[in-house]
């Protein structure tokens, strides 16, 4: 069963959660993306929260700017080391050691999935990224690659000091391409039903101008139209790597995200697994829950 709670950090935030498992037991963490909100995971909180899967205490927050939770109007209050923050201070509020068994993170959430990886390694049992870019392959592809380029090209939009106005015009009829363009109608993989737009509605409902903050604060975008491709600051590279054990799930169907992202990202991931995901899209989650879940209950298993 899911259990739905509000819980204010000692930095000011208040995050809303969806959880399932008992109190006190591992914890695993699920960290969703735009334009998705903490619901997406049910499915998997109630199977990992199954003794016969680890009996774990499973949490999902929505982050800053998303559903319920806080959504300072600053732009710079979406910066991803105060997200990655939100993230620490979570999980203090759920064992004294502030401890993540698994971290499993898709999209946005990957992004603050990787910067716990490596702020917090000592924390952190294991990683699970969903089709999310490390910062290093993802900075480098924006400068080199015209296909992501090009099909990173929507976050500008989304960055627009408009957007959100434009998203929720009409019904939302610009947030819908992001599935249907991805096979989520009945012509495809058929998950986006009348019943979880009404879901994602409830989200929206709610504000987008949190969400569209984390595009406007994000240094890695591409280039807009007619403009040379900007000079990235080069981080150093104890800042980017990730010594835990890790999984990425990689949908190769994904029209924003593509496969060489994943090239040279043992560089920074020594303990690294791969599993590409042949005719998958962005919305991996919504289509296979079943698969993905059984792939981390593997992964888990071989990292005990």
């Amino acid at each position: 069963m899911i259990e739905t709670f509000a819980r204010t950090l000692p930095n000011g935030t208040t995050l809303s959660c969806r959880a399932a498992g008992a109190a006190g037991r591992p914890l695993m963490v699920f960290l969703h993306g735009f334009p998705e909100a903490a619901f997406i995971w049910d499915a998997l909180l109630e199977h990992f929260a199954a003794p016969e899967h680890g009996g774990f205490r499973c949490v999902a927050p929505n982050l800053r700017g998303f559903e319920k939770s806080s959504a300072p109007a600053e732009v710079s209050a979406y910066r991803a080391h105060l997200l990655v923050q939100d993230v620490a201070e979570l999980a203090a509020s759920e064992n004294p050691a502030g401890r993540i068994d698994t971290l499993v993170a898709h999209d946005w959430g990957g992004a603050f999935g990787w910067g716990f990886g490596n702020r917090h390694g000592d924390r952190l049992g294991r990683l699970v990224i969903i089709n999310s870019p490390h910062p290093g392959t993802f900075a480098r592809e924006l400068q080199n690659s015209p296909a992501q380029q090009a099909a990173s090209a929507y976050m500008n939009f989304l960055a627009r000091p408009d957007a959100e106005a434009l998203l929720a015009a009409d019904d939302y009829r610009r947030m819908w391409p992001f599935f249907l363009g991805m096979k989520a109608g009945p012509e495809g993989f058929g998950w986006l039903t009348d019943k979880v737009k009404d879901q994602y509605r409830e989200v929206w409902d709610a504000g987008l101008t949190g969400a569209c903050n984390l595009y406007r604060v994000t240094p890695l975008k591409p280039a807009m139209p007619g403009q040379p491709v900007p000079a990235m600051q080069e981080l150093p590279h104890d800042k980017l790597t990730v010594a835990v054990p890790t999984l990425v799930l990689w949908a190769l169907d994904d029209k924003a995200l593509l496969p060489g992202l994943l090239e040279g990202l043992e560089d920074y991931v020594p303990k690294l697994d791969i599993t590409r995901v042949p005719g998958a899209t962005h919305w991996v989650v919504h289509e296979q829950p079943a698969f993905v879940a059984s792939e981390i209950d593997a992964f888990i298993e071989r990292t005990r």
